[in-house]
């Protein structure tokens, strides 16, 4: 267990923002909350830094939601992509400037969270949340959430941000609805200076063979990330296309350092993104880009609104000014992020009908291409394609056409847990 602070202090102390999670969602929240100049305790689980399943693309909207001086600890800038499909009809297309760059998750998050730390954010790591209430013999008021520790130890927050993955216990707490759970499997593999020259600036990515599947290849340094994903449920399936593609690339004779598998949530489109003063953001609110399971920058943008309108909230001094902030943060989410899944679910279901038809595009349509190049570079997102494209429009239109909009609007889900919050004796979930 680390940080400044005691177990003494905390007890005494009410902190006015509380994050859970010191990943890229979680730091972001801290760095936004402590930035504003507002006690802000950041906890984290494990010691840091940690491992986590994950590509590492950073591409333009997560360079653009970093904080002012972040140096990003590239291992590898990307400037070629090569295509495949199911291993076959391979092409490689490239791009004079840099679409986006690779990083490994440890230096990165570890960084991300020394930001917040020079922001003023205090840290403790080793410190496993069991439960959050926000009513009850623990709470001295209705203006404080009690943060309940393994060990039975509690925090008081006027605000709190769970940022703790896709198996949020947080997320648990605000009632998040997941509508799409995907299985990633991944490997770091060693590899020799000539192999690791031979991908220098250059990914791959495989169209795979189950519906929604693909595969990567990103190279970092002398170590090459060779990963899968496709939808769970295919567990076997998956492991063998990430045998067969590790494999078919010629690497099955190295060694990985590391072998690791991973669940990605993705939000139902009427899952609350808040109850009473808990906001939540990143995995823990199922927030990620439907069609490439991209979280990075999800993660990075929904933490700082996050941590944004947690201030807002801890300075709210009743429930229904809390509420009010809460529903601004929830619309701020959608009017971005979530109009980028929602485009992201409709490419989902065109890719899992017809992988040919995107990689011919890519590969052969120059348009589809730097469109590609685009959305890495963030000078486009999936939404602002589509708005200010015809063509992407018509074509989203007719192989996917937009499904109808949602009986019950949030708003009413929040008045319904606003009622059911009145009469929770304890406002408690243990996942």
């Amino acid at each position: 267990m680390s940080g400044e602070n005691s177990s003494a202090d905390d007890m005494q102390r009410v902190w006015d923002v509380v994050v859970v999670g010191a990943g890229p969602a979680g730091a972001s929240a801290a760095y936004a909350a402590a930035v504003a100049g507002r006690r802000v305790l950041l906890l984290e689980k494990a010691e840091l830094p940690r491992y986590k399943t994950c590509g590492g693309g950073i591409i333009g909207p997560s360079r653009d939601a970093l904080p002012p001086g972040f140096e990003l600890p590239f291992k590898d800038r990307v400037h070629a992509v090569t295509f495949s499909n199911n291993g076959r009809f391979t092409r490689t297309r490239r791009s004079k400037q840099m679409m986006f760059g690779l990083i490994n998750r440890p230096e990165f998050d570890q960084q991300l969270v020394e930001h917040a730390q020079k922001a003023g954010a205090e840290l403790r790591t080793g410190a496993t949340v069991t439960r959050v209430e926000q009513h009850g013999s623990a709470v001295p008021d209705r203006r404080t959430v009690a943060v309940v520790l393994q060990g039975g130890e509690t925090l008081l927050a006027r605000a709190v941000v769970g940022a703790d993955g896709s198996a949020s216990r947080i997320g648990a707490h605000v009632g998040v609805k997941v509508d799409q759970v995907d299985l990633g499997l991944e490997a770091e593999i060693p590899v020799p200076e000539t192999v690791a020259e031979d991908w220098k600036g250059r990914v791959l990515i495989d169209w795979g063979p189950m519906p929604g599947s693909y595969g990567w290849v990103f190279p970092k340094g002398d170590t090459l990330t060779v990963g899968v994903i496709s939808a769970r449920g295919e567990g076997a399936a998956t492991k063998r296309y990430l045998e067969d593609f590790i494999a078919r690339l010629g690497l099955a004779g190295f060694e990985p350092s590391i072998s690791s598998g991973h669940l990605t949530r993705c939000r139902a489109d009427d899952s609350p993104l808040s109850r009473g003063r808990v906001l939540v953001c990143g995995d823990a609110a199922g927030l990620l880009e439907p069609w490439t399971r991209e979280g990075i920058s999800f993660a990075l943008r929904s933490g700082r609104l996050a941590g944004e309108w947690a201030v807002r909230i801890a300075e709210a001094h009743d429930a229904v000014d809390a509420r009010r902030q809460a529903l601004n943060y929830a619309f701020a989410v959608k009017a971005g992020l979530g109009v980028e899944m929602s485009v992201g679910k409709r490419m989902l279901a065109v890719f899992e009908r017809r992988p040919g038809l995107f990689h011919a595009a890519l590969t052969g349509f120059r348009p589809a291409w730097r469109a590609f190049k685009e959305i890495t570079q963030g000078r486009t997102s999936l939404g602002e394609l589509v708005r200010s494209h015809p063509l992407a429009q018509r074509a989203l239109t007719t192989f996917a056409p937009e499904p109808a909009a949602q009986a019950k609007p949030d708003e009413a889900d929040a008045d319904e847990r606003d009622e059911r919050d009145e009469t929770d004796s304890q406002g408690s979930v243990t996942s």
